[in-house]
């Protein structure tokens, strides 16, 4: 009889219909640029940053849909108290918010509370990890933190994160304060948003890894990092423990796409996709190949080689629309530099024959070609460091940064005696030797174009020109250390002022956001008294000033502000280009593909 019954139940069990198994939703996508890791305090690029802001969680995010820009509370509570004269700022935290699991927390849940906050803008002040984004919490002059760090620089011990500062403080476990020296009416959007950097790390978790806090972030964020192949692929998954959070967003009235994206995922619970798997492509062409082959939903950032290709006129190209793929334009709050290091004996300096050096590479440089040759259209001329979509930005603002000039580029060179001293055909440096300049490169197809270019230019005007072609993260390292003379850079605004992107050039970021290391003590004024301005006229005039400054002594030779093209396939539904933040893979979906029409 037994027999029987377990013969029976292997039958029904075979008849069965296989219980049907719910697919794991993955995003696949490339980065063009390595990343370096995933400490918020530690990176500064954006490609690692763009990991960081899916890992971790600020008090405020900024809504994906709303434009202009609209701040959202995240992990605070609610809105900011701010006092009326901008110098205390508090915020109470959510309660019942979670880190991910990890072995740091012993196998139990851990809660974010007010004091991680604390200990994580600390993190910024500690020497010992040579925060790039320090400059940042300086700008906002945060009573006694400046000082922590300098005690901690001065007796070269341990930094003292368990000494209380009157400016920073848990009032309790879930109420933080913030103040000032002087008033901060940004403050909020400087320092409490921004998931890349600014969100909660966990004490813990830092010290259970020690060295290794790179390979191991650990936030209260959508998703948690699973597998990692340094500078070649990176696997998140969904964090199980991450709280109930649905889409919500305030698209403007008159912003079809935005609404579009809203009638469909209104409500919806974030995250929507299971995996996101990021390869790092460094190649443009095998990049564009794996996103036309399907291998990836979305491509970011179009290259320029294949632009006109994919959208030609600014039009989404007749094949890729028949399949069923969507594309987003943007005139990218961004900009492209060249950093020039102002402490190379060569092209540095301040002195008149130094600023003529710089002013006349900048004139023999054709910016206009760069965006029709290099680009492909995919850019406007830069007047100067400020942004599009941010405050100090004027469309109407024109300078001498974007001049294409060779005979005055000579005409200068000339005056301050840099010529032909030995009549080899070459500019030789005013005491006769050698005027040979480095422009450190990378090997990818935009980097071979921009480089072309600027020998092509120089040469005009009779400059030699060599090239030193890295990786980006080890171009980035040299040019932190001052190991450089010339090295080409963009940079994204994170926030909607445009006074963050005038950090470049400021004095006291010397090294870490001011690769340059330019050192001007008007500009500093200037900077330091548009910090406690409120917005508006009195502001906008320093605004002015301050990039005259910028143009007059060519610390960066500013190109362009890019228009970006980004493509999902039909698979992939809810991109819309973030301008200030870098979180996106939580507002997306992967679906069905939908059938094409060849």
């Amino acid at each position: 009889m037994k027999q029987l019954l377990a013969a029976l139940a292997t039958c029904l069990a075979l008849a069965a219909p296989a219980r049907a198994t719910v697919p794991v939703k993955t995003l696949h996508y490339a980065f063009r640029i390595a990343e370096t890791g995933f400490d918020p305090a530690r990176i500064s690029d954006i490609y690692s940053r763009t990991a960081t802001a899916h890992i971790f969680e600020s008090l405020y995010a900024f809504d994906p849909l709303a434009r202009p820009a609209r701040l959202v509370p995240l992990v605070a509570a609610g809105e900011p108290k701010v006092s009326a004269d901008y110098k205390t700022f508090t915020v109470r935290v959510q309660p019942g918010i979670y880190f991910a699991d990890d072995p740091a927390f012993k196998g139990q849940r851990r809660e974010v509370t007010a004091q991680d906050f604390v200990y994580s803008i600390k993190r910024f002040a500690d020497p010992a990890n040579n925060a790039q984004g320090w400059v940042t919490y300086e700008d906002q002059a945060i009573v006694g933190l400046g000082e922590l760090r300098e005690q901690a620089i001065r007796s070269r011990k341990p930094f003292p994160y368990d000494t209380e500062i009157e400016g920073l403080r848990a009032l309790d476990r879930y109420t933080l304060q913030v103040r000032t020296k002087g008033p901060r009416p940004r403050l909020v959007e400087a320092i409490f948003a921004g998931n890349d950097l600014y969100g909660a790390v966990a004490r813990e978790v830092v010290e259970f890894y020690g060295d290794r806090i790179m390979e191991h972030p650990v936030g209260t964020g959508p998703f948690q990092l699973k597998a990692w192949r340094r500078s070649s692929q990176m696997v998140f998954e969904r964090n199980p423990a991450y709280r109930e959070r649905h889409y919500d967003a305030q698209p403007a009235a008159d912003d079809k796409e935005a609404q579009a994206i809203y009638a469909r995922f209104k409500g919806r619970r974030i995250p929507m996709v299971d995996r996101v798997v990021v390869d790092v492509i460094e190649a443009d062409q095998p990049r564009w190949l794996a996103f036309l082959n399907g291998e990836h939903d979305f491509i970011e950032r179009v290259p320029e080689a294949f632009i006109t290709q994919a959208a030609p006129g600014g039009k989404l190209a007749p094949n890729l629309a028949r399949r069923g793929m969507q594309a987003v334009f943007t005139l990218s709050p961004d900009m492209t530099l060249t950093s020039f290091n102002l402490d190379d004996p060569v092209i540095g300096g301040v002195t008149p024959d130094k600023v003529a050096l710089r002013r006349a590479l900048s004139l023999a440089y054709d910016v206009n070609q760069e965006i029709r040759v290099a680009r492909r259209g995919q850019g406007v001329p830069a007047q100067s460091p400020v942004l599009p979509n941010t405050s100090g930005y004027d469309a109407a603002f024109k300078s001498e940064m974007s001049d294409h000039d060779p005979a005055r580029a000579r005409a200068l060179l000339d005056m301050y005696g840099f010529v032909d001293h030995d009549g080899d055909g070459w500019r030789d440096m005013p005491d006769g030797s050698p005027l040979v300049l480095t422009r450190n490169t990378q090997s990818d197809s935009l980097s071979r174009a921009l480089d072309e270019l600027w020998e092509k230019s120089l040469r005009a005007i009779g400059i030699r020109l060599t090239l030193k072609i890295q990786q980006w993260p080890e171009n980035l390292k040299a040019a932190q250390a001052g190991d450089y003379q010339m090295w080409p850079v963009a940079s994204t605004a994170a926030s909607p002022d445009g006074q963050e992107a005038l950090q470049r050039f400021y004095g006291p970021a010397a090294g870490t956001q001011n690769l340059p290391r330019f050192r001007n003590a008007r500009f500093d004024a200037l900077y330091d008294r548009m910090q406690a301005l409120p917005d508006g006229p009195e502001r906008e005039a320093l605004f002015k000033e301050a990039k005259r400054i910028t143009v007059a002594f060519m610390p960066y030779k500013v190109h362009v502000h890019r228009i970006v093209t980004d493509i999902q396939q039909s698979t992939m539904r809810g991109f819309y280009r973030p301008l200030f933040w870098l979180d996106f893979w939580q507002f997306v979906d992967i679906e069905p593909a939908a059938p094409s029409v060849r």
